[in-house]
């Protein structure tokens, strides 16, 4: 086009060209994002599984790097096909405005020249002599409804009608320019690095190219994602998607598609491993503490992903906001038999901790859990803002119910969604909760009729869930398990009425309440669940370290109860129950 468009110009512009061009740039999106999966899938897996040495490492780390090149070759590429459909798009939408006003004028027998004028015939009565009034031109003056008063000045009638044309023609150029200016912007920066190497540098600026890109086609993908729908209306949507929309949705908006309940785990997969790598990009340009700490944790999942381990990971969620958010699944929760979801709690955020710690934890669940019955995946859940102590341990006044309650809001849409992607028909799904986790858990309960399709929960090291009976959970008390160490301190915490109490006696006897129970049922956040009055199950655990030992003070006995080593008795315990064996469990007495 040229400087100054005319409505020539956009009437004669051939659209199909630009789809036909974002028809070829998504072929070579697609042939990119095939060899990364051939590189990641076979190369990488086949040299891991015959090869070792440092040779092996060597090519493992030459091959990873093609496959991030590919992998930016097909983010590119996705973003140049998004970027030439949707200016199709807004550009048929003003063809259309164009059309319907040229309509009009031919209709009225009006002349539409090539500076947008419109000439208008004689027409009406002088309220004089009654003869015809003459005819004229109207021209847009850039703002429509300005039409010259009726009445003895312009009673022809036809000036309205030649004004309204006029500037609806003028109109649909003036936003057909601003369309064209803007996407001729982002066409602009669509440019590849020169070099092989697509280092950090060149994703962050990949970054910026699809958030660029994503303001640009708001109207012609964004605004069709489903955010509030159900999970059940959201997997009907991808189902009912084209594969074209659905690569175009994948390049430009892997944030969205890879953190909405109700996509199959292999696209939320995808997706979120694409957008991984455009957020550690943008991190990277950033240097406060919280970008540096999240940097750290996404790069460790990132290092994870790409080492191949077993089970396989599935990358269900990801994301900066708040304290970050993160979703991993060891196994494939959509053609597993039994599902359980990991939530964590106090202290939990997406950095190094997380990434290295909670996952090991959900691993270690999957891998005892698929030797009961292979047909398992277990999922780590940072789906929420867990509350952060700003000194530890030392204070849990901190804790209190919103957190846990959004929280519980989106967990339960979580398992909503894995309800409706999991392909067995009848799952045996788990909601496991540690900590402040255990809270998130029963927040989660407490919507609508329960967690969705869970039919077992487990709670460890909790300080309460909110409910005074195990029935309150929705599942029945015969299906809520708990495991409590005789010396995690978070167990016993006291009420917030005998905190209150204590504080109220001085510093250290506030200090000894916030750690210490006053010998009843009753917890931070309700009754014990492992007390005889809640009602539960309650499964043997290693007792743990003590609070104050030989090195100090240790809060160890809160975190053990996953690990196969230090506490082999409750590591197989939830293994048991996600597996569906919960039968098979040894029970101990209620406190």
């Amino acid at each position: 086009m040229t400087s100054t468009l005319t409505w020539a110009q956009l009437r004669d512009l051939k659209c199909a060209e630009l789809e036909g061009a974002a028809d070829g740039w998504g072929r070579s999106s697609n042939r990119a994002d095939a060899a990364r999966d051939r590189i990641e899938q076979q190369l990488l897996t086949g040299l891991r599984e015959t090869q070792e040495g440092e040779a092996a490492q060597a090519a493992v780390a030459r091959l990873r790097q093609l496959g991030r090149n590919f992998q930016y070759v097909y983010t590119e590429c996705g973003l140049l096909r998004t970027t030439l459909n949707s200016l199709a798009h807004e550009m048929k939408t003003q063809q259309r405005v164009l059309k319907d006003a040229l309509d009009d004028a031919a209709a009225l027998k009006f002349t539409v020249h090539a500076d947008g004028s419109v000439t208008y015939p004689a027409g009406g009565e002088g309220l004089v002599d009654g003869a015809p009034l003459r005819g004229g031109t109207a021209a847009s003056n850039g703002l429509p409804g300005l039409v010259p008063p009726s009445g003895l000045v312009a009673p022809n009638p036809n000036v309205a009608k030649a004004q309204d044309v006029a500037d609806r023609v003028a109109g649909a150029v003036r936003a057909a320019a601003e369309i064209d200016w803007r996407y001729a912007g982002i066409l602009r920066r669509l440019k590849a690095e020169e070099g092989l190497k697509v280092p950090d540098a060149t994703w962050k600026d990949a970054a910026g190219d699809a958030a660029a890109v994503r303001d640009a086609a708001g109207a012609y993908l964004k605004d069709a994602i489903p955010r509030d729908a159900s999970p059940a209306e959201r997997r009907d949507w991808w189902a009912g998607l084209t594969q074209e929309q659905r690569e175009e949705y994948l390049a430009v908006y892997p944030d969205q598609i890879g953190n909405l309940d109700g996509i199959p785990a292999l696209v939320r997969d995808a997706a979120n491993r694409d957008n991984l790598s455009l957020l550690i990009g943008e991190l990277e340009g950033r240097d406060d503490e919280k970008s540096a700490t999240q940097l750290a944790g996404l790069r460790e999942i990132d290092r994870q992903l790409g080492a191949g381990t077993q089970p396989p990971m599935f990358l269900l969620g990801i994301g900066d906001e708040g304290n970050g958010r993160a979703i991993v699944s060891f196994g494939n929760p959509d053609t597993a038999k039994n599902v359980a979801a990991y939530v964590p709690g106090l202290n939990t955020s997406l950095d190094r901790d997380f990434a290295e710690g909670d996952l090991k934890r959900a691993r270690d669940t999957a891998i005892a859990a698929q030797d009961i019955d292979h047909s398992s995946a277990v999922i780590a859940w940072l789906g929420y803002d867990a509350p952060q102590t700003p000194d530890g341990f030392a204070s849990f006044a901190v804790m209190g119910d919103e957190r846990a309650n959004e929280g519980g809001r989106a967990f339960s849409d979580f398992m909503g969604g894995i309800v409706e992607t999991n392909e067995t028909g009848d799952a045996h799904l788990t909601a496991i909760g540690h900590s402040y986790g255990s809270r998130t858990v029963g927040a989660a309960t407490q919507q609508g009729d329960g967690i969705p399709g869970v039919d077992d929960i487990v709670l460890v090291g909790s300080p309460g869930v909110g409910v005074d009976n195990a029935d309150d959970l929705k599942v029945g008390s015969g299906h809520v398990f708990v495991g409590a160490a005789e010396n995690d301190v978070v167990t016993k915490l006291p009420s917030k009425q005998q905190v209150a109490v204590g504080a109220a006696t001085g510093p250290f006897a506030y200090f000894v309440g916030d750690v210490m129970d006053q010998g009843d049922d009753d917890l931070w956040f309700g009754k014990d669940p492992a007390s005889q009055a809640f009602g539960a199950r309650r499964f043997p655990v290693d007792e743990g370290p003590h609070l104050v030992g030989p090195r100090g003070v240790s809060i160890d006995a809160h975190s053990q109860y996953f690990d196969p080593e230090r506490d082999a008795v409750s590591a197989d315990s939830i293994a048991l129950i996600t597996a569906g064996r919960s039968s098979e469990v040894k029970m101990e007495e209620p406190r």
